[in-house]
C-alpha cells in the first residue's frame, strides 16, 4: 500500500486525453453522461481521461468557455442530467449560474461545431458522439470526419442514409464507431467486423433486434392476445410513445440495414422487406393512437392467435426477425424450431446467429439486453475508449 500514491502520480503523467462533444440529451445521451462521470475513477486508473467540452440538443448548445483547455465540470454534466430529465432546456441552466460555459442558440449550433472540429481534429483530436434519433446529422458528421475528428453513433439514422452518404461516413472506418447501433451493448458489429477481417465468409444472419418486439412475440406464445400484449408493453414502457412505431418493424429494419451493408450489400432502407404487425388503414395518419389500441388491435387478435398455434402444433415459434444472406435482406414473421437460439428467446432480450465458412453445421450466437438506455449508453462508452490510440497522451 506504500508505494499507492507514487504508481498514480506515475500514472497520471502519461494521461490519455479524450475530448468529446455529445450530441443529444434524451435517455441515452443522459446515460452517456452519468456513465463518464461515474467511471471517472475507473479511467484515471487506466490513464484515460474523457473531457466533455460541450453537449447540445435540438434547441442549444452548452460549451466550455475555454477549449480546448476548459471541460464542462462534473457539476455541471449533473445538472445538465437533471434538467433535460425534467423537459427543461439546456439554454435554462444559465440562469441557474454560470459554471465555465457558454450557451449558444440553434441557429449558431452547426458554426460552433465546425469551429471546434477545425481547430481540435488536427491537434488534440476531438469525438462526436451522435445519441440523437435525428436524420439531420449526417452532414456534419461527415464535415467533422474530413476535418479529422472521430465520430460515435448511437443513433442508426447516418448508417441508414442513402448509400451514398453511408458509403462515405464508413470510409473513415479507422475513425468511426457504430457498435450500439445494433443490439445496443452486444458485440454484433466488433464480432462481424472481427469474422470479415479474419476472411470468414458470412453466409446468412438472423437476428432478434428488437427488445419490444421480443417481449411482444414471446408474450404471444404465452397465449396472450396482440392488444392485451401491447397495452401491456406501452405500459411497462417498452414501446415507443405510439407503438406503431415499434409494431411497424422499420427501427428493426435500419439495424437490418446497417449488417447488411457492413457485409458489402449496396442497398437502400426502401429495398428492405419488411412486414409490419398492422396494416396501413390502421396508420398514424387514419387513427389516433388510443384509437389503434382500443379499436384497431383487437381486430388483429383472432389471425395472430392463429398464426401463434399453427406454428406450434409443428413444434415451432413465431419471431419476429431479420434475415440477411447474398439476395435477401428481410424483416418480419418467421416460424422457427422452438428449441433453436431464437425460438428459446424470452422477454425482450436480442439475439444473432451468425452462419458463415467456419460456423456452418451450428451458428455463432450473440444474446443477451438489446435494449435500455444503460446497456446503449455503457455500449457508446466502449466505443469512445476503444479510440484512445488515435489520441494523444499529454503529461
Amino acid at each position: 500500500m506504500g508505494d499507492e500514491p507514487g504508481k498514480r502520480a506515475k500514472m497520471s503523467k502519461r494521461m490519455k486525453i479524450i475530448p468529446l462533444l455529445i450530441m443529444g440529451c434524451g435517455g441515452v445521451g443522459r446515460q452517456l453522461i452519468h456513465h463518464i462521470v461515474n467511471t471517472r475513477e475507473l479511467h484515471a486508473s487506466q490513464g484515460i481521461h474523457l473531457r466533455v467540452l460541450g453537449v447540445c440538443d435540438t434547441q442549444s448548445l452548452l460549451m466550455a468557455t475555454n477549449v480546448p483547455e476548459a471541460e464542462l465540470s462534473d457539476e455541471c454534466l449533473k445538472n445538465i442530467c437533471h434538467l433535460k430529465s425534467s423537459g427543461s432546456p439546456l439554454s435554462s441552466l444559465d440562469s441557474i449560474g454560470n459554471d465555465g460555459f457558454q450557451v449558444f442558440a440553434v441557429h449558431e449550433i452547426v458554426i460552433r461545431l465546425l469551429d471546434i472540429a477545425s481547430s481540435l481534429g488536427q491537434s488534440t483530436g476531438l469525438a462526436f458522439v451522435d445519441c440523437s434519433a435525428s436524420d439531420q446529422t449526417v452532414e456534419l458528421l461527415n464535415k467533422v470526419l474530413d476535418l479529422g475528428c472521430c465520430v460515435v453513433l448511437a443513433n442508426k439514422k447516418p448508417l441508414t442514409a442513402k448509400i451514398e452518404l453511408y458509403e462515405k461516413i464508413v470510409s473513415n472506418r479507422r475513425r468511426l464507431r457504430y457498435e450500439s447501433t445494433v443490439g445496443a451493448g452486444l458485440p454484433v458489429i466488433s464480432t462481424l467486423n472481427r469474422l470479415i477481417a479474419s476472411g470468414d465468409t458470412i453466409q446468412c444472419i438472423t437476428g432478434a433486434l428488437s427488445g419490444t418486439l421480443g417481449y411482444v412475440m414471446s408474450e404471444l406464445q404465452g397465449g396472450h392476445p396482440l392488444s392485451e400484449v401491447v397495452q401491456a408493453a406501452k405500459i411497462l414502457g417498452y414501446t415507443e410513445p405510439d407503438p406503431r412505431d415499434d409494431l411497424s418493424g422499420m427501427d428493426v429494419a435500419r439495424k437490418a440495414l446497417i449488417l447488411a451493408r457492413l457485409l458489402g450489400r449496396q442497398i437502400n432502407l426502401e429495398n428492405v422487406e419488411v412486414e409490419s404487425l398492422y396494416p396501413s388503414e390502421m396508420g398514424p395518419d387514419d387513427m389516433s393512437v388510443e384509437d389503434f389500441l382500443n379499436k384497431g388491435l383487437p381486430t388483429l387478435d383472432e389471425a395472430m392467435e392463429e398464426r401463434i398455434k399453427n406454428a406450434a402444433s409443428n413444434d415451432n415459434a413465431v419471431r419476429y426477425v431479420c434475415t440477411i444472406d447474398n439476395s435477401r435482406c428481410k424483416v418480419g414473421l418467421l416460424e422457427l424450431p422452438e428449441n433453436s437460439p431464437i425460438g428459446q428467446l424470452k422477454g425482450s432480450d436480442n439475439l444473432v446467429e451468425v452462419y458463415s465458412r467456419c460456423y456452418k453445421a451450428l451458428p455463432l450466437v450473440i444474446q443477451g439486453a438489446g435494449a435500455g438506455n444503460d446497456t446503449t449508453a455503457a455500449g457508446v462508452l466502449a466505443d469512445i475508449v476503444d479510440l484512445q490510440d488515435l489520441f494523444h497522451s499529454h503529461d
